[in-house]
């Protein structure tokens, strides 16, 4: 089984007069990762470079953000490999201090930021997540909401038209139990489409 982050860590270094902020956190999918790094950019608008790298199965992914080639994001990735997990974005902030620091030293400072992060960081066992959607009359609707919350998963996305569409989050392991009660719930006039 593979381990992610419990929670998001944080890191500061600096070398050579400028500052590399690293950060790694759990993400669900590179929807969520992407959202993250925009949340960071608008956080340090004065940086210089805001790297990443994520792994996350097929949507894994990298950005060096204008350092040169293979000097930031790679790093990021390999020290994430490293640590063995699986659903974590490392993302690391660059204020530039003026002085260059060479493809070898930036590098360096990249690894060494995200690494510093998570030196101590606590891992969990990471659990496949699945989307079922669901499209209900009004009051199937709100039995559903209701089930949901009492079964502990995340508040179902909503969308209110013709019918209800319902996107329910929930641990693939979970999936057979959570379209019987679905069934049972709305007597058969509830429509599951399959998990996305």
């Amino acid at each position: 089984m593979s381990r992610t982050l419990a929670f998001p860590v944080n890191s500061e270094l600096e070398i050579r007069r400028s500052r590399f902020l690293g950060s790694a956190l759990p993400v669900a999918d590179r929807e969520g990762a992407l959202v993250e790094v925009a949340r960071l950019r608008a956080e340090h608008p004065g940086a210089a470079h805001v790297c990443w790298a994520l792994l996350a199965g097929g949507q894994s992914g990298m950005s060096d953000d204008g350092e040169p080639s293979g000097t930031a994001g790679r790093p990021i990735l390999e020290v994430l490999r490293h640590h063995e997990l699986e659903g974590v974005l490392g993302v690391v902030v660059r204020y530039f201090g003026g002085v260059k620091l060479g493809a070898g030293g930036l590098v360096r400072a990249y690894t060494d930021a995200i690494a510093t992060a998570l030196a101590d960081a606590e891992t969990v066992e990471r659990v496949q997540e699945t989307v079922l959607e669901l499209r209900a009359d009004y009051g199937d609707a709100e039995r559903l909401r209701r089930w949901a919350n009492a079964a502990g998963y995340p508040e179902p996305e909503v969308e209110y038209g013709a019918d209800v569409r319902l996107l329910l989050r929930l641990p693939e392991t979970e999936l057979a139990a959570a379209r019987e009660a679905i069934a049972d719930l709305g007597q058969g006039r509830v429509r599951v489409d399959s998990p996305h």
